[in-house]
């Protein structure tokens, strides 16, 4: 039998651990000591009013950005043992090296341009030892994973792509290299119901497909898709006033008793429904 990693036969492992976490541009304080453990295998939602600091979180998670203070400790599943290193005192290869076991999937996509199967081989090709022909097959298998129709979009220019495809292919291309973590950013903002549905879906079925080299897989999400959390019932992460305001399960999100997570319950609706450029 093979166990999901909500079971309760796997013992709890830290993939992000953030530890006193500010970040200020200028005078404008965006995150303020803030700490939280992301377990291995978790899916954990981070939300918020627009300005309240998600998207900065990801991307201090990430090491896309540094803190003004605090540090952010990551899995390092370079090592069998993964044990958790600071971002900030590893050196550009060190960094590069952790970074290996992730996926970002950016809310526009951030696909180049030239051909789908062109940009899903990119990173293999960087970071693989697989040869040409071991390239087409993982290409292949990703895009079918990510639903969509192989032979249909396989030679298709990114520009020939709608909104709702191009985020397949931005997870298809994720799914390529097996990552132990995923970062997706607003996935579903700006996609008609069914499109959001199909990604909705595909996040689900991406976190709990089995990885090459075992374990867990994990995902962070920033979101205002109040219909993503209900179906994948995350850990919700809620940003306020530059700290947490909430950090609970999905489940006790309505009924917290923090009037401003039902207040963002309320506006979430609308909070999605902006439209994102792909």
């Amino acid at each position: 039998m093979t166990l999901r990693p909500t079971d309760p036969a796997i013992p709890p492992r830290v993939e992000i651990r953030v530890e006193g976490l500010s970040k200020s541009f200028g005078e404008h304080e965006v995150l303020r000591n803030i700490s939280f453990d992301v377990m291995r295998g978790q899916i954990v939602a981070i939300v918020g009013a627009s300005g309240s600091g998600k998207t900065v979180l990801m991307h201090l998670m990430a090491g896309l950005i540094e803190p003004s203070a605090g540090r952010v400790l990551v899995a390092d599943h370079s090592d069998p043992a993964a044990p958790l290193v600071d971002l900030l005192e590893l050196d550009e290869d060190g960094r590069d090296r952790v970074r290996m076991s992730w996926a970002m999937v950016f809310q526009r996509n951030a696909l180049f341009s030239g051909s789908v199967f062109e940009n899903v081989a990119l990173l293999l090709r960087e970071h693989t030892a697989l040869d040409e022909r071991g390239i087409a097959e993982r290409v292949r298998a990703s895009l079918k994973a990510a639903a969509l129709d192989v032979d249909d979009v396989i030679q298709k220019d990114r520009d020939e792509l709608s909104g709702g495809m191009a985020k397949r292919v931005a997870i298809a291309r994720a799914i390529a290299i097996d990552p132990a973590l995923i970062f997706y950013d607003e996935p579903t903002t700006g996609l008609d119901p069914v499109f959001a549905g199909l990604i909705q879906d595909l996040i689900w079925n991406t976190h709990y497909l089995p990885r090459e080299t075992g374990g867990a897989r994990t995902t962070v999400i920033v979101t205002h898709d109040k219909d993503l959390l209900r179906r994948l019932h995350p850990r919700v992460i809620m940003l306020h006033r530059a700290g947490i305001c909430l950090d609970a399960p999905y489940e006790h999100l309505a009924n917290s008793g923090c009037e401003a997570a039902e207040e963002y319950l309320r506006a979430m609706p609308v909070l999605h429904a902006r439209p994102a450029p792909f």
